[in-house]
């Protein structure tokens, strides 16, 4: 092989490397970009006058990005109104109050709807009931107000397999009811009471929110769901339709129901707080193939626990 082989080679691979060492660099430079956009929080939202919608699907838990998100758009001056679009059947008790109270901050500085999808129960129609109107379809679920606490007891199966758990404890309420063994009268009164306080809070929250004395919200509030015909009849929602009955209604509040609808979104994130944009997030699968698989294990294995208003099937 002659000199000027070996030097023409030479020249590629330098070349070779230089393009490696950039790439890798552009990578890295787009994933601190990511990173700090990730870490920046919610946006101002957009630069030019609109309505905002928020989105809540799902089981609804303490979200303080949620939280941040609904302030950060009664704080902006752009944003004339709020479409809160719920399709959830409920969650934590806590999480529907936090939630609640954040909308109802908003409403303080402009309009909002509560916009009623397929299914809105529970500390969905709590959530539901912030809005200064709900709107649902005819045929959408909601209603359910009513507060639930469910554990196993798996003493039955413990005993069939000859295992038996002892426990010393300070008090005979402590770490009261246990799947281990059926609860004592004074563990179930216990129970019952916190479940009685919250479902009080949520049925004068229904009749301060729907304007009905407090005899009519315990009728309508006896954890049954309803359709949007029948939830309108029982007066918990105050309209059917969907996005015209929404923007009437904003043009009752003198705002221009032409304004563009702008979606304020969560800033969807992957490992290490990156900004989960596809190409991004295709390019971690490539080199972690199962990254989906985990998330959605991890999402659909959530465990809620505590004192829940949420409504489900019964799975007997």
């Amino acid at each position: 092989m002659d000199e000027s082989t070996l030097a023409e080679r030479r020249r590629m691979r330098r070349k070779l490397t230089f393009w490696r060492i950039a790439f890798i660099l552009l990578i890295v430079a787009g994933a601190a970009v990511l990173w700090l956009t990730a870490r920046s929080g919610v946006k101002a939202g957009p630069a030019a006058p609109h309505i905002a919608r928020v989105a809540i699907t799902g089981i609804i838990q303490d979200d303080q990005e949620l939280l941040e998100r609904l302030d950060s758009i009664g704080r902006s001056a752009n944003a004339k109104g709020l479409i809160v679009t719920i399709s959830s059947p409920g969650g934590t008790a806590f999480g529907g109050e936090a939630i609640y109270k954040a909308i109802r901050k908003v409403s303080d500085k402009k309009p909002v709807v509560s916009d009623i999808r397929t299914l809105a129960a529970s500390a969905g129609y709590m959530i539901a009931l912030a809005g200064d109107r709900i709107v649902a379809g005819d045929t959408s679920i909601t209603g359910s107000v009513g507060v639930i606490f469910q554990y196993p007891q798996i003493k039955p199966l413990l005993d069939r397999l000859g295992v038996s758990l002892e426990e010393i404890k300070s008090t005979p309420l402590k770490a009261e009811p246990t799947p281990f063994h059926p609860p004592s009268e004074e563990a179930r009164a216990v129970i019952q009471a916190m479940i009685d306080d919250s479902y009080a809070w949520f049925v004068d929250l229904v009749a301060e929110r729907r304007r009905m004395p407090r005899e009519e919200a315990l009728k309508v509030g006896d954890g049954r769901i309803m359709t949007g015909r029948q939830a309108l009849a029982a007066k918990l929602v105050d309209d059917l339709g969907g996005e015209e009955a929404v923007k009437a209604y904003f043009k009752s509040r003198n705002i221009d129901p032409n304004l563009p609808i702008v979606d304020w979104e969560p800033p969807a994130k992957t490992f290490f707080g990156l900004n989960a944009m596809a190409s991004a997030k295709a390019a971690l699968e490539a080199f972690l193939p199962g990254l989906s698989g985990l998330e959605s294990t991890l999402r659909d294995k959530l465990f809620l626990d505590g004192l829940v208003s949420v409504w489900q099937f019964d799975q007997r």
